[in-house]
């Protein structure tokens, strides 16, 4: 009952904010419906015809900076592109269909500032449904994605980084990858990610720094392989001068079913996680794997797999690791010991730890 009645809070915010999308005057429409579509800047058109995606990119094309364009009408772009370049804001107030561009975004903001999208509904299969890199104070707002696969937020690796990048309610159901992964990012603030029925990770953040989470809710989120509903790994909290002070803040992770609730991995660190509330993972429920000065101060993990910490032999190993949990129906296991690691476990597990 629980689980339901987080996701119906959740969908009814989105539907709440869906009525605020498109308010007062935007500078440029896109309206329509079923082979007609017509893209207004103030009272001039800009594009009339059938091509829902052109239409769309003649609206933003339309705009300059600091300027809003609003996709009133739904309809698919294929397997179009859209870009959005710096100071505009684009709000999908319609149900945009997507399809697969192999290594694009559906959307895309490369290498731009101050890029906002307030509202965005999306549906199909995006190769990337939301596709980033080098952009500084990029907005995301209430993005809600119910794919049929592909991966919903992508944050590139092998291209320029990004600062200062706020997300506020990220929706996503059914993704066969991950619904939001970041790289190389500093400055994060997420409210939440909500992910169902997601093939790999809820939110994998890796080479992030400075970064503050509030909720993350995974519900049969990475089935059957070693991903998690919050992975953090690549050196993500570690800072420039290469130490691991504590940047990373989550407020709290959910985990029902699917794959992992936790995993840290590979020279991540630097983080705290206030609260804990994990049942039923299928792999390990936490599994914290060289890393370095990681906190988990509360919370309960019922049943699934092992709370574990370990190391690899090609990274060094995890150090100064505190965890305080209540674990019940499960087990803790150290294996190898971590240096200046504390435990303070509650609940009927069992533990085997240093």
């Amino acid at each position: 009952m629980a689980r339901i009645s987080i996701f119906a809070v959740a969908l009814a915010l989105a539907s709440a904010v869906s009525a605020q999308c498109g308010a007062g005057t935007p500078d440029a429409t896109v309206t329509g419906s079923g082979g007609s579509f017509t893209a207004k800047r103030g009272s001039n058109n800009v594009y009339t015809g059938s091509d829902y995606g052109a239409a769309i990119q003649a609206a933003l094309d339309s705009i300059s900076g600091g300027q809003r364009v609003a996709v009133m009408a739904s309809g698919s772009i294929g397997t179009r592109t859209i870009s959005i370049s710096s100071g505009k804001i684009f709000e999908g107030c319609g149900t945009i269909d997507v399809g697969n561009r192999s290594g694009r975004g559906a959307i895309e903001s490369l290498d731009t500032t101050d890029v906002k999208i307030p509202y965005l509904s999306m549906t199909g299969n995006p190769y990337f449904g939301l596709r980033f890199y080098g952009t500084r104070n990029l907005s995301l707002g209430q993005i809600n994605m119910n794919l049929s696969g592909g991966l919903g937020i992508r944050f590139d690796r092998d291209h320029a980084a990004n600062s200062n990048v706020s997300m506020d309610v990220i929706n996503v159901r059914g993704a066969g990858s991950h619904a939001v992964e970041t790289w190389n990012i500093d400055g994060l603030t997420i409210n939440s990610v909500i992910a169902r029925n997601v093939g790999e990770c809820g939110l994998l953040i890796q080479n992030t720094r400075n970064a503050k989470v509030g909720l993350v809710d995974g519900e049969n989120v990475a089935t059957g392989n070693g991903y998690a509903t919050f992975r953090m790994a690549n050196t993500n909290g570690q800072l420039a001068d290469g130490s691991y002070g504590t940047n990373v803040y989550i407020n709290k992770v959910k985990s029902r079913g699917g794959g992992r609730g936790v995993f840290c991995v590979s020279q991540s660190g630097g983080a705290e996680i206030k609260e804990v509330d994990l049942a039923n993972n299928g792999n390990n429920a936490i599994l914290i794997e060289n890393c370095y000065n990681v906190k988990i101060l509360g919370g309960v993990v019922n049943g699934g797999g092992e709370v574990r910490m370990s190391a690899r032999s090609e990274f060094a190993n995890s150090r100064d690791i505190s965890v305080t949990l209540t674990v019940n129906d499960n087990t803790v296991r150290e294996s190898p010991c971590g240096e200046n690691t504390t435990w303070k476990l509650s609940g009927n597990g069992k533990w085997n730890i240093c």
